[in-house]
């Protein structure tokens, strides 16, 4: 295995926006440094640390920025692969290219994971009118339409309940390639958020239980209410999708709880995740410092939370209620040092604590 980076190495984050930023803050607490290279002046994480500002296909900025960093790894998926095969030769990237690869592409990762056992909803791929006509017979409705690459946060996607829908579903998406998903009746969302080490040992957070409104996360609570056999199976699948891809770091795993108690795979995000925020006030190694740990090649540290915990974003203008949040007991507030508050932007997030209720983990 590689040599540690230790106490005192410098940690290069490609993205700079709130996770770079909790990253970067993660670093110094375990006396490591970190810099983050973004396309965007003034990013939210170059408040805490140096910012290069750099194109993801500017070979020398890239170069130079390497040159000053022990390890680079990202805060985002979207970074394209092309940045990272510029960057592997001079320097370790991890995550590295296989996971990007496959969750930056919605159609490669569901064959992923049906090909690694995961189940998901039914799905097809769509390029066209015709082919949407034979997805829609395949898949049923109603439907969810997406664009393979680069949604997020409810982006990209329209929601077909009839098949007249089917011609203003796909003028909305620009004739992008996109793929259709079968929407799954479930009980509750879920995810579980786990790291896997450069030894391949891999730790996971207790399963949450999550709540989406408009496709964007609203609230995250910890621990799910869920029995510990199905809390093992959720993490089982996580600990399958991160050794199928030799992932190196943490990765958000979002699940269906289905009625018949099956756990269907929803999507992937090689990276911290917003539904692992709760961990920062609610275990001693949160997921940012278990991150580092993992693509620094430190041991992966103990994930047992010593609280419950609700976790609820931050969207638009409601961080502009900070002072009443600041004030409120037991209530722990992150802003994020962002500029405009424009409507669904997240801009903060909220944790609030409760004693302990039950052990899910099944170690």
């Amino acid at each position: 295995m590689a040599e540690p980076v230790g106490p005192g190495g410098t940690v290069g984050i490609l993205g700079g926006g709130q996770l770079g930023r909790m990253l970067a803050m993660a670093a110094a607490r375990m006396g490591l440094k970190a810099r983050v290279y973004a396309p965007e002046a003034d990013p939210p994480a170059g408040d805490v640390c140096p910012a290069t500002r750099g194109a993801w296909d500017d070979a020398a900025a890239l170069a130079a920025f390497a040159a000053t960093v022990d390890v680079v790894t990202l805060e985002f998926e979207n970074v394209p692969l092309a940045t990272l095969d510029i960057l592997a030769p001079l320097v370790p990237v991890r995550p590295g290219r296989q996971s990007l690869a496959v969750a930056q592409d919605r159609l490669s990762e569901k064959r992923f994971l049906n090909a690694a056992g995961v189940r998901t909803a039914p799905y097809a791929p769509v390029e066209d009118a015709g082919t949407l006509a034979a997805a829609l017979e395949a898949v049923g409705l109603p439907a969810i339409l997406k664009t393979r690459r680069l949604g997020y946060d409810g982006k990209g996607q329209v929601r077909l309940t009839t098949a007249a829908d089917a011609p203003d579903a796909l003028a909305a998406l620009g004739g992008q390639p996109a793929i259709l998903e079968g929407v799954a009746p479930f009980v509750r969302e879920l995810s579980v958020v786990a790291a896997r080490g450069l030894d391949g040992a891999i730790r996971a957070y207790d399963p949450v239980e999550n709540v989406h409104r408009g496709g964007v996360l609203r609230r995250t609570t910890a621990p799910a209410a869920v029995d510990a056999e199905t809390a093992a199976r959720a993490v089982a699948l996580a600990e399958t999708i991160l050794t199928g891809l030799d992932h190196v770091g943490v990765m958000g795993v979002e699940l269906f709880h289905m009625p018949d108690g099956a756990l269907l795979a929803n999507e992937i995000a090689p990276r911290v995740h917003n539904t692992g925020h709760w961990t920062l006030e609610a275990c001693a190694v949160d997921q940012f410092a278990q991150h580092l740990r993992a693509v620094c090649g430190w041991p992966l540290g103990d994930p047992a939370r010593h609280a419950d915990a609700t976790m609820e974003n931050l969207l638009g203008d409601e961080a502009d209620d900070w002072r009443r949040l600041a004030a409120a007991p037991g209530a722990a507030l992150h802003l994020y040092g962002k500029g405009e508050a424009r409507p669904g932007r997240k801009m903060g997030h909220v944790t609030r604590l409760r004693p302990r209720s039950r052990a899910l983990r099944v170690d």
